[in-house]
């Protein structure tokens, strides 16, 4: 089954060497894409600092970036494929450049915010590109690999991003972030204009336009729910209203993709098996792994104590993880099935959230690291079949569309990550902390049940014996509230792998 009438473009020609040059470039324009908002999170407190920005603000300069990201990613993936993917890759790296190098002189928080936006337009361009050109170039037999070394590098390009990010900061100041990102776009975009092949669709179908804007509008108001939820609270009336336009407009999205006669995606696909189990899992790990990222920095910094570049280095265990394994796990699955390699994966991301759920108070640094080992080779093990799983059951002239899908699979769960494993954790955060700071004047009271961070600024103006109980309090709460996220994203992963097992044909 075809996602739409165009005719499937036959696989680019393209020499071992040169194919094995090209997976680097692909992969230096996905870390740079990917790693920008892991590395921001390492910012977040310099940059409130400098900027003056409310928390408010700094919500949406981190996630500015995520909406425009995860709204355009299917119509970034359709227009390479309709114009030709090389062309939709240069003009991504290109704005994602111009738009993280332009911080720099930027003092104003919501041109700040603008700019975030405009990068995660280039980022939606450049990510299904460099899926679409692997797969585009490597043949099957070959694929399995690639696609691998593209899933490793997807998850631990992120962690890594973190460790630059604390080098950067002990050093300078959080602009040059912005300016390494910069960087690094503009030389990929070098290396993309020499080495990538040309390529698109074979078939030359008119742009389903009513379905780009749709998507962007369902998805968009989507994410805006769930982004402000925790911060405006779920009965908000902006909040409400994003749900109800998000439900609304991806309905009609569904409604228009199945009656148009060129969809930009046709819904159907979902009924293959293989695109729905791999879809299952890479929502559900995703959920899982960035709820714990989120949280999991904070602990490094606030509770133990690590510096930004400690911190970084703390989450390298993940990163090895993730990239050893990754390449394995095809050569895993064709041994022993997708079904028991993907299922072993989420075995695996379970196990680690475990590990430090039970062990977060008091368990200090060694079961943090044996829990992100675990959780790497979980990852390499889960998301690894389960991009094989989609990109293969799509034709060769919609992969620009399939790997879209994949992507927007990994970028809606880990807002979903952030937003609802974060609320889990606000919820038990401020009920535990509601006692020990009864006593203090209500805007402390306020400021210290809002975050960990609060607490201790204010504990720390009290001073005394009082200051220290607020703040043993605060950080007992913050270690119960994330043991809870934990849990809760165990429910996610062993929910989310049960359903794939099933809907997962069980041949080999």
């Amino acid at each position: 089954m075809q996602p739409s009438h165009a005719s499937p473009s036959p696989p680019t020609a393209v020499n071992p060497a040169k194919r094995t040059a090209v997976l680097a470039v692909m992969c230096l324009a996905l870390a740079v894409v990917v790693g920008m908002l892991a590395s921001l999170l390492v910012a977040v407190p310099d940059i409130a600092r400098d900027l003056r920005a409310t928390e408010s603000e700094l919500q949406w300069i981190m996630n500015a970036y995520g909406v425009t990201f995860a709204g355009l990613l299917l119509l970034g993936g359709a227009l390479g494929d309709r114009y030709g993917r090389k062309g939709v890759l240069l003009a991504g790296l290109a704005v994602f450049a111009l738009a993280s190098g332009a911080v720099i002189w930027i003092d104003d928080v919501n041109l700040v915010i603008g700019l975030r936006g405009l990068a995660g337009v280039g980022a939606a361009l450049v990510m299904p590109m460099t899926l679409s050109i692997i797969t585009n170039i490597f043949p099957p037999e070959e694929r399995g690999r690639a696609v691998g070394i593209w899933s490793g590098v997807s998850f631990g390009s992120a962690l890594l991003a973190v460790l630059l990010a604390g080098g950067l900061l002990e050093a300078f100041s959080w602009r040059s972030v912005f300016v390494a990102n910069a960087v690094l776009a503009g030389l990929a975009l070098l290396a993309a204009a020499v080495l990538a092949p040309t390529s698109r669709s074979a078939g030359a179908t008119p742009l389903d336009t009513g379905g780009a804007l749709l998507s962007v509008l369902g998805i968009g108001a989507l994410v805006f729910g769930i982004v402000e939820g925790p911060e405006l609270g779920w009965s908000d009336p902006a909040v409400v209203a994003g749900f109800v336009l998000g439900a609304a407009g991806l309905a009609a999205f569904v409604l228009w993709e199945m009656r148009t006669e060129h969809p930009l995606l046709d819904v159907r696909v979902f009924r293959l098996r293989g695109v729905s189990a791999g879809s299952l899992v890479i929502t559900a790990e995703s959920i899982a792994m960035f709820g714990f990222f989120f949280l999991g920095l904070q602990y490094l910094q606030q509770i133990l104590g690590y510096s930004p570049i400690r911190a970084g280095l703390a989450l390298v265990a993940m990163a090895a993880g993730a990239m050893v394994f990754s390449p394995a796990a095809p050569g895993f699955a064709k041994r022993f099935g997708i079904r028991a390699v993907m299922a072993l994966g989420m075995a695996l991301i379970a196990a680690g959230l475990g590990v430090l759920a039970v062990t977060i108070d008091g368990g200090g640094i060694w079961p943090f690291l044996l829990s992100t080992t675990l959780l790497g080779a979980g990852i390499a093990f889960a998301a690894t079949p389960a991009t094989e799983t989609i990109v293969a059951a799509l034709p060769p002239g919609k992969q620009g569309v399939a790997s879209a899908l994949n992507d927007l699979t990994r970028e809606i769960g880990g807002v979903l990550g952030i937003a609802v494993l974060g609320s889990v954790f606000n919820a038990r955060y401020r009920s535990d902390t509601g006692d020990a700071v009864s006593a203090l004047p209500a805007a402390a009271a306020d400021v210290a049940r809002d975050s960990l961070t609060g607490a201790l600024r204010v504990a720390t103006e009290i001073g005394g014996r009082r200051g220290a109980e607020v703040a043993d309090a605060a950080r007992e709460a913050f270690n119960s509230g994330m043991a809870n996220a934990l849990l809760g994203g165990i429910a996610v992963v062993v929910l989310g792998g049960a359903a794939a097992m099933i809907v997962l044909p069980r041949r080999r």
